[in-house]
């Protein structure tokens, strides 16, 4: 484990400037969404009321001279594993080290008070710098795909149902999320799932999100994928998959998806999770695993 001295060093900013770290509030989110607005992130106010409602003291809010300036979240699976995301500094702050102040201090949350095994996040490769600085290691890439739904009528679409199986994405995934994965289904729209497979849809402020989906069948991926995307009326589709899990992968391009960027999965703690990228067709989403 990565000790708190050591995480610590890193989070300096000028003196200058005065900054405190507080809980998120249900208060801020208007401040929140702007963020993702400028980023150009998918997230909805839904994504930030579900993250305040499942890890309602893991949500985090950066000021500078009593102004927002940032935000980052956190959840947790038991004691396995814990998950950075939401790091969103507005770009009157940025290059202050705002975003390395909000790590330092999200790590340390999970790692010595929520005392999770380890510690992950999906990064994009200018930030994947920030975090090789603060002990984080790269595990593997991920792809982000844009595509467009499958025309159907609406009597074939899924219905909306609790799709969880907890065994089956806690072999998958290496941690259990079945807690946030059945909020996640209360806010998504269709559900899909078969014998050794399920998946979910929700809606996105840029486009509807696909994930995640687990499945340890590649037959009853796909059936279950191509329900989830089939709609009457067309809408655009954000898909993130491991560039790992090849038939994913084909299956995407298959589907005339397009690959529109990279996330490096990191870690850092103890890594003793046991995952399956195989398994994994569609990760929940870069902010939760």
């Amino acid at each position: 484990m990565t000790g708190s001295k050591e995480r610590k060093k890193h989070g300096s900013i000028s003196q200058s400037h005065s900054f405190v770290i507080r809980h998120l509030h249900q208060d801020d989110l208007d401040f929140a969404e702007s963020l993702v607005e400028i980023a150009g992130w998918n997230q909805l106010r839904s994504d930030w009321l579900r993250l305040l409602s499942y890890e309602p003291e893991g949500c985090f809010l950066i000021k500078v001279d009593g102004i927002p300036a940032g935000t980052a979240t956190t959840t947790t699976y038991g004691d396995d594993l814990g998950w950075i995301g939401m790091v969103l500094i507005h770009p009157d702050y940025r290059r202050r080290g705002l975003a390395t102040a909000l790590l330092n201090h999200c790590v340390t949350w999970l790692l010595d008070k929520k005392a999770v095994g380890c510690v992950k996040l999906d990064a994009t490769p200018d930030g994947m710098k920030v975090y090789e600085k603060l002990g984080f290691t790269a595990e593997y890439e991920l792809s982000r795909w844009i595509g467009r739904s499958i025309d159907g009528k609406s009597e074939d679409r899924p219905g909306h149902a609790n799709p969880v199986k907890g065994n089956l994405d806690q072999k998958a995934f290496g941690a259990d999320r079945r807690k946030y994965l059945e909020r996640l289904a209360e806010d998504s729209f269709a559900t899909s799932f078969s014998a050794h497979a399920f998946g979910m849809v929700r809606e996105g402020r840029i486009a509807n999100y696909l994930g995640p989906v687990v499945s340890q069948d590649a037959c009853e991926a796909v059936e279950v994928i191509k329900s989830l995307l089939r709609t009457e009326k067309q809408s655009s589709v954000i898909w993130d998959i491991p560039e790992d899990n090849h038939r994913a992968v084909d299956l995407a391009e298959e589907l005339g998806f397009k690959r529109q960027r990279r996330l490096i999965r990191m870690w850092t703690g103890p890594n003793r999770i046991d995952e399956s990228v195989e398994m994994q067709w569609a990760i929940g989403g870069p902010e939760t695993g």
